[in-house]
């Protein structure tokens, strides 16, 4: 399954939540693997970005349906990376 890294800062809205209610990451997590994304790790993060997120997902689609998902709440914004791993990159470039 590939895997991605999600980097999210959250907006004065979101930061609010996140001081009344943290465990709300919690239930973010839970509404994202619904969706069919496993949230493998995540980092609470100090400097230009709040979260990190790694994720597994099926696709690129399914990440993108979450990404909107959650952006469309207007409380953080994302960027989405695409890991490959070291063994298979070094396999691409070799081809």
């Amino acid at each position: 399954m590939p895997k991605f890294i999600m980097l999210s800062t959250l907006g004065p809205d979101g930061m609010a939540t996140l001081r009344d209610h943290p465990e709300r990451l919690l239930e973010v997590n839970a509404e994202v693997e619904a969706l069919g994304v496993r949230v493998e790790k995540q980092y609470a993060l100090l400097g230009g970005y709040d979260f990190l997120n790694v994720l597994d997902a099926p696709d690129e689609q399914t990440l993108a349906k979450v990404a909107v998902m959650l952006g469309a709440r207007g409380t953080l914004k994302t960027q989405t990376l695409l890991a490959i791993p070291i063994e298979e990159f070094i396999a691409a470039v070799r081809r």
